[in-house]
């Protein structure tokens, strides 16, 4: 078997292997759910209200069944532009309005982003206006939800465009090694939204106030300092004009890191939970998460490179994935679209180690908190944001082993009792 037929037959299996899956585990947790919807569970009773708890049931399964809907049409769409030549008829018919330069690839992929943009909308619509409407969590008006839109795709253009016309310009003009050259000016990239985030692009969307509360100010401060922590301020978002969910975050690094609160989050927590948030967001750092995942971030991206600079050679890759290579004029922008096409398919079944690393730095970071704080105060804060957020106390295990990056409340309430104990 020739290498083009051989990669046609593994990305279609790997499609319909992942695709598969995806529909049992969905399935699964509906089911799962939805069957335990009426009794709160055992370590919640007389905590949790069995209305609060077939809210969260009846989020989780409307949300559930929306993501069976949705992975079924990405299939789709994912099967159009590749081996039923959706990508190649596109390519084509830009290579014979605008030739084969640098025009050509921008518009290439600037369409596929935009196309796929529109084609999600459907989804992100009722996901917000109907699912979220329904649950009481969404504060969208359309004018805002369009706003939003247009911010975002402004800001795509304005980002994303020169970062795509260096790499194209890379790919056809530093040799061989061009792939190392992309991923280090991708890297720098990242580095640089990151610090202009907080600064920048976080103030087109909600209005951040310094925060007023002098003695929670204090507290907080107090506590970064036992920690070994410094931010560059204390900031509270108006989150509560798009959603009900309630969070904190820290962002930037270097001058521009800061810790945010969602209003809604103080609102809803006493200042000793506060605390205990945000002691478990400072364990994160403390104990060099975010570092580590910098790191693997890094590594994976400099092994992906390399692999888009190997098979970018390969006129088998192209083929075998349903599309013509220009024969007078680069492929590069067609390589990159392919690449960020089929990656997600090969590396589907990897999700649950990835899931398991980041659910053992939570409960790293809750163990961190407890010694900081209070796990009492942690796990008081943590109820409470489940049962705001509508998170459900009786998720599916293998959905759970699969694709949750935080352990479900039962285990992280377990664990924080536990070390409680042991102190």
């Amino acid at each position: 078997m020739d290498p083009s037929s051989a990669l046609t037959l593994a990305f279609a299996a790997f499609l319909v292997a992942s695709l598969t899956v995806k529909f049992w585990l969905a399935s699964r947790q509906v089911r799962y759910v939805a069957r335990h919807r009426d009794t709160v569970p055992q370590p919640f009773d007389g905590v949790i209200s069995l209305a609060g708890h077939q809210k969260a049931a009846d989020y989780t399964v409307a949300k559930g069944r929306v993501g069976i809907l949705e992975e079924a049409f990405g299939g789709a769409v994912l099967l159009g532009w590749t081996l039923l030549g959706g990508l190649d008829a596109l390519n084509q018919v830009l290579v014979h309005r605008l030739g084969t330069g640098m025009t050509q690839q921008l518009a290439l992929l600037g369409s596929v982003f935009a196309i796929g943009a529109v084609l999600d909308l459907p989804f992100s619509l009722y996901q917000t206006f109907v699912v979220e409407q329904r649950f009481g969590f969404n504060k969208m008006t359309w004018k805002l939800w369009l706003s939003d839109f247009a911010k975002s795709a402004l800001l795509g253009v304005a980002l994303g465009l020169p970062l795509a016309w260096v790499i194209l310009w890379l790919m056809h003009a530093a040799g061989a090694q061009w792939w190392i050259w992309a991923w280090g000016v991708t890297s720098v990239f990242l580095l640089f939204v990151q610090f202009i985030f907080p600064l920048y692009i976080a103030p087109l969307f909600n209005k951040f106030e310094p925060l007023q509360d002098e003695t929670l100010k204090e507290r907080i401060t107090r506590l970064m300092q036992r920690c070994g922590f410094v931010a560059k301020g204390f900031f509270i978002m108006d989150g509560s004009k798009r959603s009900a969910h309630a969070n904190a975050y820290f962002t930037g690094f270097g001058a521009s890191k800061r810790v945010v609160f969602y209003d809604t989050l103080i609102a809803r927590l006493s200042p000793d939970e506060v605390d205990a948030v945000l002691a478990h967001e400072l364990g994160h750092f403390r104990l060099k998460h975010i570092a580590k995942r910098i790191a693997a971030t890094y590594v994976l991206s400099f092994l992906a490179f390399a692999l888009l600079g190997w098979l970018s050679t390969r006129v088998w890759f192209f083929t075998g994935l349903g599309v013509r290579p220009n024969m007078e004029g680069p492929n590069d922008a067609l390589a990159l679209l392919l690449f960020m096409l089929a990656l997600p398919v090969f590396t589907f079944f990897v999700s649950p180690v990835m899931a398991q690393f980041s659910r053992k730095h939570e409960f790293e970071a809750d163990a961190f908190a407890a010694t900081q704080t209070s796990g009492e105060h942690l796990g008081s804060a943590l109820l409470k944001l489940y049962e705001d957020n509508a998170s459900t106390l009786t998720p599916d295990p293998v959905f759970v082993k699969f694709y949750y990056s935080h352990p479900p409340a039962s285990e992280r309430l377990a664990r924080l009792h536990l070390a409680g104990a042991a102190a």
